[in-house]
């Protein structure tokens, strides 16, 4: 069934041996099989083409058997393994990586090695927007020292001129977290532009973003369906993020307090709503479940509180604050079925009714699934 010769030894795709349509049957079971006996559970969406949907790809760069080669991280072993394209990917990715591992021959720059820790060209990030059509590659170093980065930068970019942002970032640590917290912008803004939903988005090279837009905008218009949303509602965004759900519900709501606990994409989502003139939606850092619990406590009144939170799904206090605070709907964002199925089993004893299970396939040829809850008391 796969078309991706790399597919038994990647460990990405768990679902390649299998046609898309039974993907698609797989979670739709999945989801079933876990949270039907609360509620019809609605066909799930996915997408008509599976295929090159990811924004974002990660190449890491080693040297193996007497060569240097660049390719992912084997999800099993964390050793990179040579790949020249993922069908899941931007084509320009591996393009891009394959020149850098040339320009770092010519240039004489020694690949980083994870088990020693030596040498230095450990990483590219590379985002591309859909949208506004710009690219931006972030090559990551080990040490802070790149004697050859003028020359490294001005080769890239001749070889490859839909490069509009390249950045160069810097992580010392011995570990295969991808970015550090050093940055220099090399070529361009240091940024790229997006559209979703009708907003506008500025995506760094941390930035959290959904890398599938065209399954986003379906999902987040889901979302904006079951919240029902008039015009005169507080809405809660726990778990925001950068802001993206919260602000592309900001046109329909009295109000929109989103709450996160990663200040960086606090930062982000404040910028955001400041590039697309929302001002009637506000950002705090705090955790989300120390947040509802206080509100609880001083009777705030939240009419629609939306939750999108990590695998984990909420955490006990979150849950429990919820249900104290009361909202009159409650729009849950899963990525995870399993934890899913936990927190609607408390939120049902607790006095809410599932109304809406909607799946969406955000990430084809994979074991995930999202499903968008609708709640109601």
């Amino acid at each position: 069934m796969s078309n991706c010769p790399y597919a038994k030894k990647c460990g990405g795709c768990q679902l390649q041996n299998l046609s898309y349509e039974q993907q698609l049957s797989h979670k739709q079971v999945k989801v079933i099989r876990l949270v039907g006996k609360l509620c019809h559970v609605e066909e799930i969406i996915g997408m008509e083409n599976p295929y090159r949907y990811r924004n974002k790809a990660t190449r890491a760069f080693s040297f193996q058997r007497g060569k240097g080669v660049q390719g992912l991280y084997q999800s099993a072993t964390e050793r990179v393994l040579p790949i020249e394209d993922c069908l899941l990917e931007d084509a320009l990715a591996g393009k891009i990586a394959s020149t850098a591992l040339k320009l770092a021959a010519l240039l004489g720059i020694q690949l980083y090695d994870l088990d020693t820790g030596k040498g230095n060209l450990r990483t590219l990030l590379l985002r591309r927007s859909g949208t506004s059509g710009e690219v931006m590659a972030v090559i990551v170093t080990k040490s802070d020292k790149f004697p050859q980065k003028e020359a490294f930068a001005e080769r890239l970019l001749a070889a490859h001129p839909e490069i509009t942002d390249l950045v160069w970032n810097v992580n010392p640590t011995d570990t295969p977290v991808f970015l550090g917290q050093k940055s220099q912008v090399l070529h361009g803004k240091g940024y790229i532009t997006d559209y979703l939903c009708g907003l506008e988005f500025r995506i760094s090279p941390a930035s959290f973003y959904q890398v599938n837009p065209l399954q986003t905008e379906i999902l987040y218009g889901k979302v904006k369906e079951f919240a029902c949303l008039t015009g005169k509602e507080t809405v809660l965004d726990a778990y925001c993020g950068t802001g993206t759900i919260g602000l592309t519900l900001a046109d329909c709501a009295k109000q929109v307090i989103g709450v996160e606990s990663n200040p960086q994409a606090v930062e982000d989502a404040l910028a955001n709503a400041a590039r697309n003139h929302i001002e009637n939606a506000g950002f705090i850092c705090r955790d989300a479940g120390q947040f509802l619990e206080e509100a609880a406590k001083h009777r705030e009144k939240v009419d629609v509180v939306i939750t999108d939170p990590p695998r984990a799904g909420c955490s006990k206090q979150f849950l429990q604050s919820l249900l104290a605070l009361a909202p009159k709907r409650v729009v849950y964002v899963s990525c995870n079925p399993e934890t899913l199925a936990r927190d609607l089993f408390v939120l049902s004893k607790g006095g809410y009714r599932v109304k809406k299970i909607q799946p969406v396939d955000m990430f084809p040829h994979t074991n995930h699934v999202e499903c968008v809850v609708c709640l109601s008391r």
